[in-house]
């Protein structure tokens, strides 16, 4: 394998605003589709359009997280022990990217069978299908990012980058359910929308391959140890422990968050041609509250700027009880702004804060890990988003949910209190966790300033 550029440099090229923002189209598309999934396709694409019932629509994502507990991590250490002359990481951006695009759009396509089995094993087989594409472009391209910003504050502000990235990518997610309406609707709608997504979710692979870089002396200290052996010291790292259950407790909030705020709008509210502007709005504040975040973050430890924005956010989920169907429509598009500010916090900070446990890992092993670390948080990642829309579908299922507009009252009041309790439940439980996280700014320091001392990263 080869490259038209060299693979890894000894001179670290400048991470400028250009090169930032081609690097985040890598999460552009990674969000897309891990959106359209949490947001569109379970909730609403296979409970209303190909009338899959809620408890099967919601067992789909979840089947494909059994998948990804495999590849996620397997994807990381191969990319850990990769030898090509083109590098560990960036030739998976090329191989991956065509199989990412076809197996999304065949995600959207019309299912050729009619019984609730033969819907199952379709779309779970099509899920399957795009979690492995997914795995083979996102575990390399994340694992760069520690490589390439070693720093504490650099770190944060190329996630930064990168979660601007993945925002625009749920607003690309959001646009599918009306681009299917501009094709006529329908199972055929969907399709149409699937393929023209599928090549718009390829094509940038090829840029962040070009910007990206990996570095010869990191190179040389990459992991020597078996795949059992790597996975069970990282999942036996008490810090890293201790981050994938902060990870994972703000991200089922993050993707409850998301699954039921179509239901919210359209169930309780009555207003289903609201939902793109409310999520216009919800993002826009994302995006807007990210330089805040990152400004807030400068000088200060990661885990308590994180508590910070998940005791806020907290605290507007549950006040989300009180909004009620005849309010102004003015009023609660106002409102929804205010969970924005502490989603992007949720959302940027525990992936900033990885790479210092990469760091700690290496002063314990004298390795570098980034792929597998990578691929068991990737792992998590996907796991928040599948159980939350799980949760949420089985309790409307047990309920009586049913497709069409009209809900029983219990259903709407169910969707009611699930909007604004189940995120606040799991961001308390974050909370809980990121108390006295061990890993501060100057612990950080200490580990750098000994790395440096014997010649690491």
């Amino acid at each position: 394998m080869s490259s038209s550029s060299p693979p890894a440099v000894t001179e670290t090229p400048v991470l400028g605003p250009g090169r930032k923002s081609v690097y985040a189209l890598g999460d552009f598309t990674l969000s897309t589709a891990l959106a359209s999934m949490s947001l569109i396709y379970a909730a609403y694409f296979l409970t209303q359009v190909a009338d899959l019932r809620p408890f099967l629509a919601g067992l789909v994502p979840l089947v494909g997280r059994f998948v990804d507990a495999v590849t996620d991590p397997l994807m990381g250490r191969i990319s850990d022990q990769t030898r090509w002359r083109s590098g560990r990481r960036r030739p998976y951006l090329l191989l991956g990217a065509v199989p990412y695009g076809l197996s999304f759009a065949l995600l959207w396509s019309v299912a050729p069978v009619s019984s609730q089995l033969g819907l199952f094993a379709y779309y779970t087989f099509a899920y399957c299908l795009l979690s492995v594409a997914s795995t083979v472009l996102s575990i390399p391209y994340l694992a760069l990012l520690p490589e390439m910003a070693t720093g504490y504050d650099a770190r944060t502000s190329l996630n930064t980058y990168r979660t601007v990235g993945a925002t625009l990518g749920i607003f690309a997610a959001v646009s599918i359910r009306p681009a299917a309406e501009g094709f006529g609707g329908g199972p055929a709608g969907y399709a149409m929308v699937g393929m023209v997504f599928g090549v718009a979710l390829a094509l940038p692979w090829l840029a962040v391959h070009r910007v990206t870089f990996e570095r010869v002396d990191v190179r040389a200290l990459a992991s020597q140890v078996s795949f059992r052996e790597g996975l069970g010291t990282v999942l036996r790292h008490r810090t890293f422990t201790r981050l994938t259950w902060i990870y994972i407790f703000g991200r089922i909030a993050m993707d409850l968050s998301g699954a039921l705020l179509i239901l919210f709008v359209t169930f309780w509210l009555g207003r289903t041609g609201d939902f793109e502007l409310v999520m216009f709005v919800f993002l826009c504040s994302v995006m807007l509250a990210l330089p805040f975040w990152l400004w807030v973050s400068r000088g200060r430890d990661k885990a308590t700027i994180f508590i910070w924005g998940s005791a806020f956010w907290m605290t507007v989920s549950l006040g989300q009880v009180f909004i009620q169907p005849d309010w102004p429509r003015w009023l609660f598009i106002a409102f929804i702004p205010l969970a924005g500010v502490g989603f992007a916090l949720v959302d940027l900070m525990p992936w900033s804060m990885l790479g210092e446990v990469i760091d700690e890992d290496e002063l314990r092993s004298g390795e570098r890990r980034e792929g597998i670390y990578n691929g068991v948080f990737t792992f998590l990642r996907k796991l928040g988003g599948a159980v939350g829309v799980f949760l949420v579908l089985s309790i409307l299922d047990l309920v009586g949910f049913v497709k069409g507009d009209e809900q029983t009252e219990t259903v709407r009041h169910t969707i009611r209190f699930l909007s604004a309790a189940g995120p606040a439940v799991f961001l308390g439980l974050a909370i809980w966790v990121a108390l006295d996280y061990p890993l501060t700014r100057a612990a950080h320091q200490r580990i750098r300033d000994a790395l440096g001392a014997r010649g690491g990263i």
